[in-house]
């Protein structure tokens, strides 16, 4: 199916036509656990749920270095550790007997920690013995889909290491999140072909982006560019034709920046433009990149 101006504009009227219905709230597409020692299965409480979770890890797993050995494998030269914090309670005599004659014990809580890994930081571990996501499901890849990634000229190098979508326009690399964290194969396609868009606007492609200067989150330069990287990933999804799966939630998307934007629709014809372009270069028919 050949990208072209007319399909664009088809898919814009049909995003312009669900901000005008009122969209369902915007959703993230994909789903993230809590962390878990891999050997007891037990999720980690309170601050640790922060510590473990900002690592930005892809698996909630984590264990220590006796654990990693003991399932076979080994930590990778050069990993670093994450703490867990915990408190132990020590019991000291006092001395001091009570009036039912039991000695008077005192407890006193300390602060404590010690060592994890997440189990992508580890080598050699059979598969077995790393437990499944909870709602994990088969990822049956989009041909049409596999094509337009497989065919991008002069692509982003894509990853699949932290729990989050993002472009880093320093290192010129697309992150997503494991494909069976997502909840349809659609849902992947399309969150990878937002990142892909603001990959166009590297400065060896399209030249949008300032890697020097990146706009503030927020700031109408950044507003701006979401709104590219969202009609991009439409416009690619209606070339391999899936975008009556993700339109909902790129229209409610989309209204989230626009309400940024003090809702001036106008900025989609803008946007709309600017994203033609980018989808033109990852089908090779023309374009350049953005985070």
């Amino acid at each position: 199916m050949a990208a072209n101006s007319l399909a664009y504009e088809v898919i814009t009227d049909k995003i312009l036509e669900k901000l005008e219905q009122g969209v369902i709230p915007w959703r993230q597409p994909w789903s993230t656990e809590m962390p878990k020692n891999v050997v007891s299965k037990k999720a980690y409480r309170g601050i640790n749920v922060f510590l473990l979770g900002s690592m930005g890890y892809a698996n909630p797993y984590w264990l220590t270095f006796r654990q990693a050995k003991q399932l076979g494998g080994h930590i990778r030269r050069g990993e670093k550790s994450t703490p867990v914090i915990f408190w132990k309670v020590y019991e000291k005599d006092t001395g001091e007997v009570a009036e039912d004659g039991e000695s008077i014990v005192k407890r006193m809580p300390v602060l404590r920690y010690y060592s994890v890994f997440n189990v992508q930081q580890c080598e050699g571990i059979p598969e077995d013995k790393i437990p499944a996501l909870e709602n994990a499901r088969d990822f049956q890849p989009i041909e049409e889909a596999e094509k337009t990634v497989q065919g991008m000229p002069n692509p982003p190098k894509i990853e699949h290491r932290e729990a989050r979508a993002f472009y880093r326009p320093s290192v010129d690399t697309v992150n997503m999140p494991q494909t069976e964290a997502f909840t349809g194969d659609e849902e992947y396609y399309s969150t990878l072909f937002h990142e892909l868009t603001h990959s166009t606007g590297h400065q060896s492609r399209l030249g949008r982006l300032d890697t020097d200067n990146l706009a503030p989150f927020g700031s109408k330069d950044y507003s701006q560019e979401e709104l590219v990287a969202e009609m991009g990933a439409a416009f690619l999804c209606g070339h391999c034709g899936i975008v009556d799966r993700i339109l909902d939630n790129s229209a409610s998307y989309i209204a989230g920046w626009l309400g940024r934007l003090r809702s001036d629709e106008k900025l989609i014809v803008i946007a709309g433009a600017q994203a033609q372009k980018a989808a033109d270069f990852i089908l090779n028919q023309g374009g350049r990149d953005h985070d």
